[in-house]
């Protein structure tokens, strides 16, 4: 794998996700190849960075093609001075060290109730594989999938499961890691 260069500079492409049910206000871009690979994972890596020199700490998630993507939220894009279709410039390096991943409130809850062994276990795993752990849970579609996700991480867990089974974090072979559609209109 190709050693993280200290400082990657690239220019790319905002772009709005196509449509949804859901209105969003955020937009994203896909880094080039050669960014990417500069990077030291092909799965999510976290960056502190510049976007038309604002700086920002972001989560690259991988595209399932081999590269990354970022989501760029409404403050960031404002506070650069970008919108979607606009060629933006980006300066960013990897982390010393991972950020603790937030943990969403359902999980929050049920851990808390969980037997003792899965807070220790929930304790003594990196930020990285608990960052694994929530992906999983929140990357189901229903709500149902989502609760019976929480109820076997908190059994395996509780087992001294560190990461949850089966997980690709690099998204090329499961697409539960992969970029949005961007609305081409």
């Amino acid at each position: 794998m190709t050693q993280p260069a200290s400082s990657i500079r690239f220019a790319a492409k905002l772009l709005r996700p196509k449509a949804t049910a859901k209105a969003v206000s955020w937009t994203f871009l896909i880094l080039p190849k050669a960014a990417s690979a500069k990077l030291p994972s092909r799965s999510m890596t976290s960056v502190n960075g510049t976007l038309n020199g604002f700086p920002f700490q972001a989560t690259l998630e991988p595209d399932g093609k081999g590269s990354h993507w970022l989501k760029v939220d409404k403050k960031i894009r404002e506070s650069a001075g970008a919108e979607a279709g606009d060629l933006v410039a980006l300066e960013i390096a990897p982390v010393a060290v991972e950020p603790e991943p937030k943990m969403p409130d359902d999980l929050r809850k049920v851990l808390a109730a969980a037997p003792p062994k899965a807070s220790e276990t929930w304790l003594d795993i990196t930020p990285l594989a608990r960052r694994d752990w929530i992906h999983w849970i929140t990357s189901a579609k229903r709500e149902e999938t989502r609760a019976k996700r929480i109820d076997v991480a908190i059994s395996k867990l509780s087992a001294g499961d560190r990461r949850p089974c089966c997980f690709d974090r690099s998204g090329m072979y499961s697409k539960s890691l992969s970029c949005p559609v961007a609305d081409d209109t």
